[in-house]
């Protein structure tokens, strides 16, 4: 055992000595089955650390399409390691998914969303090789594993699989049967995860269940977390401008004295891409964009307004590298926009020559990867036919429209067994937590929430990390925040967890 791990294991038990009951409720575990499962978690603490960094290793970017294959039979191992009884392979129009079910003879069925693609990587901006799993330490936070995937999402993934490891070797059965679906095309906009939730065997799997959930791990430095009653939705695309589609410009790169006389595709894609922003550069001008937008409710801006004042303004700044908001509007209002406004957001322009000094060329192709978060009552086909018609509309229509994913915004009630069970582990693990109405980022949860399949669905979980999408990713595994979980304690959150769900009315 190395020292990092005789370290984690003596901070571990403190830890766990401090934690509350694993469900403080009436029909609660007996108190020898408590202890046996956070023993069971202390005990296993070294094999769950090398869990998330094995998993690291073994990564697939969908993007890429690089090892997507082993991939996705690296997370089919890992499903049956934690017992689930079946664990299937579901092919789709692209990346597999996997459908997994774990029958504990319970009342109760939980289903749970997972993801096993990751992002793309630039090795030169990372401090150590991106899946490497390096374990470092964080000023402020302790020491963390530092990897593609961390925390989005392996990192709080392995701790929900830690848990049922802990119930295993406690020697106690779990208290929900479980229903899992998992995708490989997560960090492309999930455009084949409806085939996967769509599949009879899953979708009467799901009907099951009283609500899903991802697992996560995002507290604050202050160990407050907010609860997400929904996520904006996505569309994602590529804009292609070409001299031979446009029949202006050259079919390929010339030299750069011709645009004397010759057109310039990635002059006209810069102008088809300032229709899509009014001038102050952040509002849609898309034809009709906000048609259907619906603004925020009372109980939505109260909700807000409660989240403004229990979160940090400058942590919030500090961690995005930003020195005002938008129109350097107050963090109250700054927070309204984020849940309530629709974007069009510019992720990268690739034209021409980008190395070294100049290079005399007039290129014959541009592209520009950009994505729309979509909010209610927008719908993901909506946006599509809507930026299409626009494009046509200003003479742009030669402009290739790529569309490689998307989906709708998803929305869950305050009310719903899911949203109060995170109530009731946060509060017992001392984390406080507000509602919060909608999450800037995106997940697939509107192919739950919407019919045929209508399920409460969110997100859940103790713990921390951050930089996902961005170098040195991390997730925390042992922290020195008293206020803030590490990896034992974001395990037992999920243990605590599905007690709740088990017994919550």
């Amino acid at each position: 055992m190395t020292d990092f791990n005789r370290r984690s294991l003596i901070a571990s038990a403190a830890a766990m000595a401090a934690m509350p009951a694993l469900a403080a409720s009436p029909k609660a575990p007996a108190a020898d089955a408590q202890k046996k499962i956070r023993a069971a978690i202390d005990k296993q603490l070294p094999e769950n650390i090398a869990r998330i960094q094995d998993w690291i290793k073994h990564p697939g970017i969908a993007a890429e399409n690089w090892r997507m294959d082993e991939a996705c039979a690296y997370t089919m191992g890992l499903l049956t390691d934690a017992g689930f009884q079946t664990v299937k392979k579901m092919p789709t129009k692209g990346q597999p998914g996997i459908f997994a079910t774990l029958d504990a003879g319970a009342k109760r069925t939980v289903g749970i969303y997972f993801m096993y693609d990751v992002k793309q990587v630039n090795p030169a901006e990372w401090s150590s090789p991106p899946f490497d799993a390096r374990i470092t330490n964080k000023p402020g936070w302790g020491q963390v594993i530092v990897g593609r995937g961390a925390i989005n999402q392996k990192g709080p993934e392995a701790a929900f699989l830690a848990a049922l490891h802990a119930f295993r070797e406690a020697g106690q059965k779990l208290p929900v049967n479980l229903v899992l679906v998992a995708e490989g095309e997560e960090e492309i906009a999930s455009p084949n995860f409806h085939q996967i939730v769509q599949a009879p065997e899953v979708m009467a799997a799901l009907k099951k269940c009283d609500g899903i959930v991802i697992p996560t791990a995002w507290q604050s430095p202050n160990g407050s977390v907010a609860i997400n009653l929904g996520s904006k939705g996505p569309l994602e695309f590529q804009l292609i401008a070409s001299g031979e589609r446009w029949g202006k410009g050259p079919k390929g790169d010339i030299h750069s004295s011709q645009h004397a006389h010759v057109d310039s595709p990635v002059w006209h894609l810069v102008q088809a891409l300032n229709t899509l922003v009014k001038d102050d550069g952040f509002t849609p001008a898309i034809d009709g964009w906000f048609d259907n937008v619906r603004p925020l409710t009372a109980r939505e801006k109260e909700l807000i307004a409660k989240t403004a004042a229990s979160q940090s303004e400058a942590q919030a700044k500090a961690a995005m590298g930003v020195k005002m908001w938008i129109n350097n509007e107050p963090w109250q209002q700054s927070l309204e926009r984020l849940a309530s406004q629709p974007t069009v957001n510019i992720q990268g322009l690739v034209a021409g020559y980008g190395g070294p000094g100049g290079k005399t060329v007039l290129p014959g192709r541009a592209e520009a990867k950009l994505e729309c978060r979509l909010v209610p009552n927008q719908t993901f086909r909506e946006a599509e036919t809507k930026l299409k018609a626009h494009l046509a509309k200003r003479g742009f229509g030669d402009i290739e429209v790529v569309v490689s994913g998307g989906y709708d915004p998803t929305e869950t009630a305050e009310d719903a067994r899911v949203v109060r069970a995170q109530q009731a582990v946060y509060a017992r693990f001392g984390a406080p937590a507000t509602l919060y109405p909608r999450n800037a980022g995106s997940w697939p949860g509107s192919v739950f929430t919407q019919p045929p399949v209508s399920l409460p669905a969110g997100q859940f979980g103790l713990g921390h990390g951050s930089g996902a999408h961005a170098p040195d990713e991390y997730f925390l595994i042992e922290s020195i925040n008293p206020a803030v979980q590490g990896l034992a304690g974001c395990t037992a959150g999920f243990v605590d967890f599905l007690y709740e769900m088990a017994v919550a009315r």
